[in-house]
């Protein structure tokens, strides 16, 4: 599968790796950026895909979010887009679309998160790409489907929050104010989402020798995603209720306040109950009061059973209650913060955070990929990529002359970064 198997891949120090990760031969033509796109990417560079990232002269906006130390390359852009080279070209140009039809030729899958309508305008619809490689698998990642009213509409992780009913749940669940979840979770959800539909494709082309166009819109996957816990009574004609899961909008379902902190615990099957209880010796309790006698019954009671749960938190200390929770076997976690996680000893243990020299950047501390496998393990393939770091050398990889290179650069066809100290000469 895939037109271009690249064996290795040179990291800042200079040392040479293979790459064995399960795209290893797949080539991503990446023309995303922010977040939701770049998220999606990064994922298969990790993979072992070679994702080839094409920008505007200007960059990706997310460049510019520190903070950093370096102009240009901020954390959020790092955090989504390690593991991928970039070539930036003027795509305005004739010039530089002829570079990015040659690069076309050469890929399995072509990305993008602007509206269609612009992609339309820059000449690079599906009809348009696919004429160029019929084996593409061509997928856009964007606010909302083409067959409905919002089609042309801008969207953001804001909107798209508002729109599939995070806001109002926030709002039921706390104290009526509606509010954004802090994290760009439509974006990274979409992103995924956009993962796995392009590996479904890529497994269809495998068989069939087929390329062909992915959509992948924001509203409609954010809505299914939460409406899958929630669309509760609603489900039915006529509605049986008004929706919502009753359980995760109750109020006080969050972490305990204890006597010096707070932990997260949930005691939520019988046996958690009846173990609670007597932990806290009050072993008739689960037998007399019929609140805790099902799962039925405690749903229906959640309300008043958390905030009284939440009363008897506050009576130990959040060591005692770890120490209680675990010899009760009952589900708990400590509440991290955002300096706290990165020494909490599981992620310690398992090197959830690895440290990676940047050759612009200096030591960083790079996430390695959740997932184990037992073969193809995928790992970062590269550092998050200097604007342009790439450019010279894709060209020359497309059969671009050093000659054509000098040219198309004077031109302001293609932009490359400049070099570092320890790179090599450039053509």
């Amino acid at each position: 599968m895939g037109s271009n198997a690249y064996q290795h891949e040179f990291w800042p120090n200079g040392e040479e790796r293979e790459v064995t990760g399960p795209l290893h031969g797949i080539r991503i033509i990446d023309l995303t950026a922010v977040i939701m796109g770049p998220y999606a990417t990064q994922v298969f560079g990790d993979m072992g895909a070679d994702v080839i990232k094409v920008e505007s002269p200007v960059g990706d906006t997310t460049r510019e979010i520190g903070p950093n130390r370096t102009h240009g390359m901020g954390v959020v852009f790092i955090n989504a887009n390690r593991s991928k080279r970039s070539i930036v070209i003027d795509l305005k140009s004739a010039a530089g679309k002829e570079v990015l039809s040659r690069l076309i030729r050469t890929g399995d899958v072509f990305m993008y998160n602007m509206r269609p309508q612009a992609m339309e305008r820059l000449g690079l619809g599906y009809e348009a790409v696919s004429a160029i490689n019929p084996k593409i698998v061509y997928c856009g990642v964007y606010g909302y489907s083409q067959k409905g009213p919002y089609a042309a509409r801008p969207a953001y992780d804001d909107l798209i929050q508002g729109a599939s009913v995070i806001s109002t749940l926030l709002a039921r669940s706390g104290d009526g104010t509606p509010r954004y979840v802090p994290a760009a979770i439509a974006d990274r959800i979409t992103g995924l989402t956009a993962v796995n539909a392009v590996l479904a494709a890529l497994v269809h082309r495998e068989r069939t020798g087929e390329g062909q166009k992915i959509d992948v819109p924001m509203f409609e996957t954010m809505t299914r995603f939460f409406l899958n816990d929630h669309l509760g009574g609603l489900s039915y004609e006529p509605p049986l209720d008004k929706g919502g899961y009753p359980r995760q909008l109750a109020r006080d379902r969050r972490p305990y306040k204890t006597k010096d902190g707070y932990i997260c615990a949930l005691i939520y099957i019988n046996k958690h109950w009846e173990n609670f209880f007597k932990a806290i010796g009050q072993e008739e309790r689960f037998r007399t009061d019929e609140r805790f006698h099902s799962v039925a019954s405690r749903l229906k009671n959640v309300q008043s059973i958390y905030a009284e749960i939440s009363d008897m938190f506050q009576t130990r200390t959040t060591a005692e209650w770890m120490k209680l929770l675990e010899e009760a076997d009952i589900p708990f976690s400590p509440m991290h913060d955002l300096e706290s996680i990165v020494d909490d000893p599981h992620l310690v243990a398992t090197d959830f955070f690895q440290p990676e020299d940047h050759p612009s950047e200096g030591r960083l501390k790079r996430m390695r990929e959740p997932s184990e496998w037992s073969k193809t393990q995928p790992e970062a393939t590269r550092h998050a990529p200097r604007l342009g770091e790439h450019s010279r050398e894709i060209l020359a990889e497309l059969g671009y002359s050093a000659d054509e290179i000098r040219r198309l650069s004077a031109e302001k066809v293609i932009a490359a970064a400049p070099d570092l100290p320890h790179d090599p000469p450039s053509v």
